[in-house]
Order: structure tokens, then C-alpha cells, then sequence
């Protein structure tokens, strides 16, 4: 387990699992999370400024923590996620994409009302199988100090 006082402003992981979109996929999570014609239609995509059936950005995020969750590593001593800050969508993600995941601790600080405790702030950043960042996005989370 990788507590507080283990993690290193600077550390970057790379996944190596990879997630390949289907038309059929994003259409299912658009119509029932994010229904925008673009989405769900691909005659109406086909006639939107892209051209293409694309991937609700909603969708997109699920993916990055999908892939974030199966990078091989220590588990952290995660309490519970704060937030999220600077949310960014880069490039559309199309059907027939495939992503993977990169992951780095840009930000620890002590807690100011559990010294047992820490927040660390990790950037998200979701690529497209040609090396395009599609996604990014900064997750403060709470994680405990070493016991004792």
C-alpha cells in the first residue's frame, strides 16, 4: 500500500492497458447518459461540424478512470476523491479509437484539519492510439499518512 508519505511530486505512470471504442458502445452511453444527436445518430453526426459519430465527453472521462484504476501499481491509501479541476476535452474520440492512460502526482500538501491524512492532486491524461491527448483532467484525492 502506497500511503501519503510515499508519493513523489513528479511521478508518472503510463498504463499499458488500451480501451477501443465501438459505434454500437458510444451510442449506448450517449442515449442514456448524454442523448445529443451527435451521439446517438450517425446521420447526424455525419451532419455536424466533425463529420463523425464522437464519444459524449462524459464517456471519454469514464474511460480515463477505467484505465487509471487498472495501471499496475501499489495501491494508494485513497480515503475518498475531493474533486476534480481542469477538465479538458483535446480532441474528439471517435468510434474505432483506441486510448490509454497516463497518470502523474503533480501536487501533495498535508491535511490543514487531519494531520493523518494528506491530499494528493494526480494529472489525467487520456491519449489516442495516435499519441493525441484527447483528455485531461486533475483529481485531488484524500490519502492517509503512513500508521504510526
Amino acid at each position: 500500500m502506497r500511503y501519503f508519505d510515499d508519493i513523489v511530486v513528479g511521478t508518472r505512470v503510463e498504463g499499458s492497458s488500451t480501451y477501443t471504442l465501438s459505434a454500437d458502445e458510444i451510442k449506448a452511453f450517449a442515449g442514456q447518459w448524454d442523448p445529443m444527436p451527435f451521439h446517438v445518430d450517425e446521420a447526424a453526426a455525419a451532419a455536424s461540424p466533425l463529420g463523425v459519430l464522437f464519444a459524449s465527453s462524459i464517456h471519454t472521462v469514464a474511460i480515463g478512470v477505467r484505465l487509471s484504476h487498472d495501471m499496475a501499481q501499489e495501491p494508494m491509501a485513497v480515503v475518498a476523491g475531493l474533486g476534480w479541476d481542469s477538465v479538458r476535452f483535446h480532441c474528439p474520440v471517435c468510434a474505432g479509437d483506441t486510448l490509454r492512460v497516463a497518470a502523474e502526482i503533480v501536487d501533495k500538501r498535508v491535511s490543514r484539519r487531519k494531520p493523518d491524512r494528506g491530499v494528493c492532486t494526480t494529472q489525467i491524461e487520456l491519449y489516442n492510439q495516435r499519441d493525441e491527448l484527447a483528455v485531461s483532467y486533475k483529481v485531488a484525492s484524500l490519502v492517509l499518512k503512513q500508521p504510526g
